[in-house]
């Protein structure tokens, strides 16, 4: 038992510290709390994790709350995509998706109690004005020349705001704290603004909404969260949550802050996320180069590996930067075990052998996963006109060079050794367009009696019956491990001009039958999936992940 106490996270201290208490007899309500404004990143995926995944280590709920607050960022389309986002990392929330919005009414009754109680009060300055009657972290704001308006015209001024009879900017609703307090976030912040904008769950009922940090701690209260998780930067914030729960006299939430993911070669911010998009840098929120959810899931990223990662990184209370290549790690550990390894050549030259019956063709069986004994295998045909790689085989082989070349063998992926004989050169532009290679019949694999000694296997496809494919190679969609960490330049800057290139490449005919849901290893290429765009008539395949973290290198010379 002390082992296991060992291991456990800061958050599961405090939760099994409450539960040993009885606090809130013994209940565990936790929420995941999306602005529907943005699509789900990498960095949203490791709170989903936290949240539900605690929750269910400790027979809890939690709820899943849209913070629709603004209504001029905020879209359906976003709604759905977050949805979607949780279900398929495996989670289901406590019910019916909540919202803010469903507590519009009671968060203005909040609003009212606290101008009646003389903690709020409306204020017909400007944001310019209020921005600079805020002071300095060093030196105290100065107090607002209507915050002493009475208790009667505040509350006349508040339903005037709300019927709509003032314009956007005209007037705000601020609580009355502490004009001197340390706490920039408690000297009188903004409760309520006139933003006469269609909600898209509300339309045109309401012409004031809630500031989120008004709205937010509230809204944990009215659904009574047992423990409101949230990352680091909401500390400061926590004071006015607790301000606002202690003068309502409502349910005690409590905030608890962990360091957010921040995540090498990626960023993470929702407005420079929307700016690739928009100045088509990508080509949509689920380019798989973005780090969305949704972008993972169609590079082939699992569910398994997102949480596997979110649960090796662990939870911290400050914050770090996590190599990306442990991302990756993971993506490749759970593929590993998953998926099915087939033949595609990506950059063809035609093998003829010249022995085998021209013609003539056989099946050969091949193991679907060595790692997988439920995998089961597949046939293979075989020919006497096969595609290679054309890095496998070299003209003049170089020492150290195990692959094909005049009078080298290798052994054909679960075939034959073959040994090359010759080649035929393109007379247009010089290159190899055709090599020639004997097989040895008595080197069939599983069967081997041969004598023949080989070094290398490589991986091949019959000709004729292959089908052709535009394989998708992506990578790193930056060059630069903190893209937005330079205050002199642009994260654009770091574009990688390499993050995506198209090839066509000829793969075996298995693969026609592919579906979004399926995960690849091409042998010895990497691990690759079926874009939603593929279809029998034009394969599409998107690289996930290659075999081996090839960015060692290249941060090796920087």
């Amino acid at each position: 038992m002390s082992e296991e106490k060992k291991t456990l996270n800061f958050i599961e201290q405090i939760v099994e510290k409450d539960l040993l208490e009885n606090k809130h007899g013994g209940r565990i309500l936790t929420r995941f709390p999306p602005e529907p404004n943005g699509y789900l990143h990498i960095g949203h995926a490791k709170s989903i994790v936290l949240n539900f995944g605690l929750a269910q280590k400790y027979g809890g709920k939690t709820n899943l709350r849209f913070d629709d607050t603004n209504p001029t960022t905020e879209d359906v389309e976003y709604v759905d995509s977050i949805l979607e986002d949780v279900r398929w990392l495996g989670y289901s929330w406590n019910g019916d998706a909540v919202y803010a919005s469903d507590y519009f009414e009671q968060l203005y009754e909040f609003a009212l109690a606290l101008i009646k109680k003389g903690l709020a009060y409306v204020d017909d300055s400007s944001a310019e004005e209020i921005a600079a009657m805020k002071g300095t972290p060093t030196e105290p704001g100065i107090e607002s020349p209507f915050r002493n308006r009475s208790v009667e015209e505040n509350l006349d001024l508040f339903e005037r705001m709300r019927t709509g009879e003032f314009g956007d900017g005209q007037k705000v609703l601020r609580a009355k704290v502490d004009m001197a307090a340390p706490n920039m976030h408690l000297r009188d912040p903004l409760m309520y603004r006139i933003k006469k904008a269609r909600h898209h769950r509300t339309g045109d009922k309401w012409n004031i909404y809630p500031m989120y940090d008004f709205a937010h701690g509230q809204s944990d209260s009215i659904e009574q969260i047992t423990h409101s998780i949230c990352t680091l930067e909401f500390e400061v914030h926590r004071p006015l949550y607790e301000w606002f729960i202690q003068k309502l006299e409502i349910f005690p939430s409590r905030q608890i802050e962990f360091a957010r993911l921040n995540l090498s070669y990626t960023i993470m911010s929702k407005r420079r996320l929307l700016k690739l998009v928009e100045g088509k840098y990508v080509s949509g929120w689920d380019d798989p180069r973005m780090p969305t959810i949704s972008g993972l899931r169609r590079r082939g990223y699992t569910p398994e590996s997102i949480r596997n990662f979110a649960d090796r990184i662990g939870i911290a209370r400050r914050e770090n930067v996590i190599d990306v290549s442990l991302l990756e790690f993971s993506v490749r550990e759970h593929l590993n075990k998953i998926a099915k390894r087939v033949m595609v050549v990506m950059d063809p030259i035609k093998m003829v052998i010249t022995n085998y019956p021209a013609g003539q063709n056989e099946l050969l069986d091949s193991v679907n996963n060595p790692e997988d004994d439920q995998s089961g295998s597949r046939q293979l045909i075989f020919s006497n006109t096969l595609y290679i790689e054309r890095d496998d085989f070299m003209v003049e082989p170089q020492k150290g060079f195990y692959r094909l070349g005049p009078g080298l063998s290798v052994r054909l992926k679960d075939a034959y050794k073959v040994t090359c004989e010759n080649f035929v050169l393109d007379e247009a532009t010089g290159k190899v367009k055709e090599i020639h290679c004997l097989y040895h019949p008595d080197s069939k694999s599983g069967q081997d009696t041969s004598s023949v000694n080989v070094k290398a296997t490589i991986h091949w496809v019959d000709v004729n019956s292959a089908v052709n494919m535009e394989i998708r190679l992506y990578d790193r969609l930056f060059l630069d491990e903190a893209p937005d960490g330079h205050k002199d330049k642009d994260f654009l800057e770091f574009l990688n001009p390499d993050s995506l290139k198209v090839i066509q490449g000829k793969a075996e005919a298995s693969l026609k039958d592919a579906t979004t849901h399926d995960h690849f290893q091409f042998m010895r290429m990497g691990y690759f999936c079926p874009d939603p765009d593929s279809s029998t008539e034009k394969l599409i395949f998107n690289r996930t992940v290659t075999l081996k973290d090839a960015w060692q290198k290249q941060k090796g010379k920087n």
